[in-house]
């Protein structure tokens, strides 16, 4: 009893995050981009704000991942509510990794858990902006005409708008967090150069993941899977580009 006595101070103290109160003060810090405030967060001792963040993406790309799947068929919408918060970690943990490297190539001084942070941050505010375009792509959906066979400008509509909301979320979260790089890096030139490694890591790393994670919006001549048989076949650009040929031609 003496030692629990003394440990749970300690918890509390550490994971005082899972109070419903904190978390809403830590996720409006995040969305107003408060570099004072989520450079606080970095330096706390645990892992409670971490798990906060992955709960974020898990809920939030979750409900958007319902959207993408959904004009294909309900079961492929339940696939991908599953998957693409799981992609969204595992690009996530990619460019972790990488620009964890290039900090220390750059002598900014951050530390990896200061960068994984920061990008899982990043991440966070981004599922957040998807779960709240989630109605607008729905009404897309609604409007959008039934499922046909074979290619049809239909499919490539809602392709194509995924793949502009996806991006946009994603710019706007790291945007959000420009001014919390340049506090931790001190560096506005350097800030600038993390920035822009991060949206480049997350239009490759995360584009191709997609690819081999695909089916997300699901084909009409294809059927319905968790994961496509053939997943190197092919990659995102290809996919993406003749998206666009059918919308305009």
């Amino acid at each position: 009893m003496r030692v629990m006595s003394e440990l749970m101070p300690r918890f509390m103290t550490h994971y005082r995050v899972f109070r419903w109160a904190e978390m809403g003060r830590r996720l409006r810090a995040m969305l107003a981009g408060d570099a004072g405030q989520l450079a606080a967060y970095l330096d706390e001792p645990g892992s409670g704000w971490a798990l906060v963040c992955v709960a974020v993406i898990v809920l939030g790309g979750g409900a958007y991942g319902a959207t993408l799947g959904w004009w294909r068929a309900p079961l492929q919408a339940f696939y991908t509510a599953a998957k693409f918060p799981l992609l969204v970690l595992l690009t996530c943990a990619g460019n972790a990794l990488l620009n964890g490297l290039l900090a220390q190539v750059l002598g900014l001084g951050l530390a990896v858990r200061q960068t994984t942070l920061t990008i899982l941050m990043s991440f966070a505010l981004a599922a957040l902006v998807l779960a709240a375009l989630s109605p607008v792509m729905v009404f897309l959906l609604w409007n959008t005409p039934p499922l046909a066979a074979g290619r049809s400008p239909s499919h490539s509509l809602l392709l194509t708008a995924h793949v502009a909301v996806i991006a946009f979320a994603g710019v706007v979260a790291n945007a959000r967090l420009l001014h919390l790089l340049r506090r931790l890096t001190g560096r506005a030139t350097a800030a600038r150069t993390v920035f822009l490694a991060w949206l480049t890591g997350n239009l490759l790393l995360g584009s191709q993941l997609a690819w081999v994670l695909r089916p997300f919006v699901g084909s009409p001549g294809l059927p319905i899977e968790f994961l496509r048989h053939d997943p190197l076949r092919g990659n995102f650009f290809e996919a993406l580009a003749h998206a666009l040929r059918s919308l305009l031609h």
